[in-house]
């Protein structure tokens, strides 16, 4: 006793005994880890979790409600505003179509063509006294292109092979494959006819290729003006092109116009104001500020998620000796926060772009269309994440992320079957079948038949002028009804409705199925509890784990490196 005191005396002279800087050491790897867990299970909580954790406001939740609103405002406005210029475009194609082309029918496109070389000579004439004539017969408000004071010309260009002799009555030809291009330049309002302006020009029908007639008209969309929009000044490059490149004695005519829209050089609207277009600019500026804003706190929270996977890594290599699997590395990095970045960045784009088109600087409203509605579309499926945050609705998304690497690779399989057939239909059926004469309709079709989609009339169109083809096409279409229909869609459903079981009894049960699920496990801090809320100068949580660190001093007993809890 009395040398057991006697030593009690030396190390209370000296400091503390050995076994005490242990425990100390083991207490502060507890809390640290502790910390870690805490730190973890904070990053994976709901809006309304953190902000019974720490009485932080839901700003990204709010930002993004806010988001929705006005991104979907605005792609409404616009797309109202872009339905304006598509219905003026497709009117003044027909318009140009009735004007210009000889016994023109809606709808007789695919058909109308001339056979005969008079007709080719009789419908060029035809457009250029229409052209001459336009002041009288237009109903719209086309208007010549004029280059200073005068009007510019009609251009008649014929596409020809260079030199070629063809005999097809001794079966011998000789051709030069090189095309020359022959152009002339026609004022109608002096020479009405294509003769009487070149009476030697000559249209080489054995040699020829195309012949193309080019002109420009000028019009105004006068309807904006309803909507307090300013009006635009179009420019319509008509082309109509005589197509004769098979040679086959049907020389196909089409018509089509280039669109370029420019900003009115002059122009005074009454009973109306032009202030509706700045406002316009003013709330896509808004648009793009809050997508800045939004997308700097979601880079910020995948940058914390990345340094928390790394944290957590760290701890995995070195307490416990092993490597983190990627399905857990994977869970640090929200995939929901990165689509709301990549439709922010295609928003932001768009929304410039749109601000460009609105002061006239471009007209790319197709490119503009792209980016804004692939960005509202991904802000939508955005809302997702936050319906996972209810139980019932979470399983819907739990079952799509945990099936979508089997529903790849099972699609990839499926794809190599559905290309074989694509190949093997475009080549074989594609001389007695008007769907499969290029590989994109036959993969249309082939699409078509797999949704149960126009069926029958697929088997009925096929030509049985080769007797062997036309069995061919029923073993063919038959055994990819039978093979996609029956077979793979049924393994596909399976596939999707297996992995929906095997998620609602994880969640049925309850048990942590992956590492970091058991080691979140262990803490059982609620988010009300207070301890997740963090001091004015530690981020680490650094209050609540000292606190817990003086209540281990005083009522836990001596601890070893074994004892602590992983």
């Amino acid at each position: 006793m009395e040398e057991s005191s006697d030593l009690y005396d030396v190390y209370e002279a000296n400091g503390s005994p050995p076994w005490a800087d242990d425990q100390h050491q083991c207490l502060e790897e507890l809390d640290t880890v502790e910390c870690l867990r805490r730190k973890i299970k904070y990053y994976f909580m709901n809006p309304c979790e953190k902000y019974h954790a720490r009485g932080r406001k839901p700003w990204k939740l709010i930002l993004q409600i806010i988001k929705i609103a006005i991104i979907t405002i605005q792609l409404v406005s616009f797309g109202l505003s872009n339905q304006m210029v598509v219905t003026f475009k497709e009117e003044n194609l027909m318009t140009f179509k009735h004007l210009f082309l000889k016994d023109y029918v809606d709808g007789g496109m695919d058909t109308y063509a001339v056979y005969r070389q008079a007709d080719v000579y009789d419908h060029i004439d035809y457009i250029i006294e229409q052209y001459g004539h336009l002041h009288n017969i237009t109903v719209g408000n086309h208007e010549y292109e004029k280059s200073g004071t005068f009007y510019t010309p009609l251009t008649v260009c014929q596409e020809f092979y260079r030199n070629g002799t063809i005999y097809p009555g001794n079966e011998t030809f000789e051709i030069d494959a090189k095309v020359e291009t022959e152009c002339r330049k026609v004022y109608p309002m002096y020479h009405p006819s294509l003769q009487r302006a070149f009476p030697d020009f000559e249209l080489h029908f054995k040699r020829m290729v195309s012949v193309k007639i080019t002109f420009v008209l000028k019009a105004i969309n006068l309807q904006t003006v309803r909507h307090r929009e300013l009006p635009d000044c179009y420019d319509f490059t008509v082309i109509i092109i005589f197509n004769n490149q098979a040679h086959s004695g049907r020389i196909k005519v089409d018509l089509e116009n280039d669109v370029d829209i420019n900003e009115c050089r002059d122009w005074k609207v009454t009973g109306a104001s032009a202030r509706n277009i700045y406002l316009t600019v003013l709330f896509d500026c808004l648009i793009i500020i809050t997508c800045i804003i939004s997308f700097t706190l979601c880079t910020r929270s995948v940058i914390n998620g990345i340094q928390l996977q790394s944290e957590y890594t760290l701890y995995c290599k070195e307490h416990c000796g092993k490597e983190v699997p990627w399905s857990d590395k994977s869970e640090f990095v929200n995939g929901w926060y990165i689509l709301i970045i990549v439709s922010d960045t295609l928003t932001i784009i768009g929304s410039i772009l749109k601000i460009e088109i609105q002061t006239k600087v471009v007209t790319s409203y197709d490119v503009c269309s792209i980016f804004l509605g692939t960005g509202t579309m991904f802000v939508w499926i955005g809302v997702i994440r936050y319906m996972g945050y209810f139980r019932k609705y979470n399983i819907l998304i739990l079952t799509l992320r945990a099936a979508f690497p089997n529903v790849i690779r099972f699609i990839c399989c499926a794809g190599i079957i559905y290309l074989s057939y694509c190949f093997c239909g475009w080549i074989v059926l594609g001389p007695y079948h008007e769907k499969f004469r290029t590989l994109n309709t036959v993969s249309e079709c082939l699409f078509s038949l797999i949704n149960g989609d126009d069926m029958f009339p697929t088997f009925k169109n096929m030509k049985q002028k080769s007797s062997l083809v036309w069995i061919f096409s029923r073993v063919y279409l038959y055994t990819f009804v039978s093979l996609f229909i029956y077979m793979i869609l049924s393994l596909f459903i399976t596939l999707i409705t297996d992995t929906y079981d095997t998620i609602k009894q994880q969640q049925q049960s309850g048990t942590p199925t992956s590492e970091l699920q058991k080691f979140l496990s262990v803490c059982k801090d609620l988010p009300n509890s207070g301890v997740y809320r963090l001091d004015k100068k530690n981020s680490c949580f650094l209050d609540c784990c000292i606190t817990r660190s003086v209540n281990t001093h005083s009522h836990w007993p001596m601890l070893t490196h074994n004892s602590i809890p992983v």
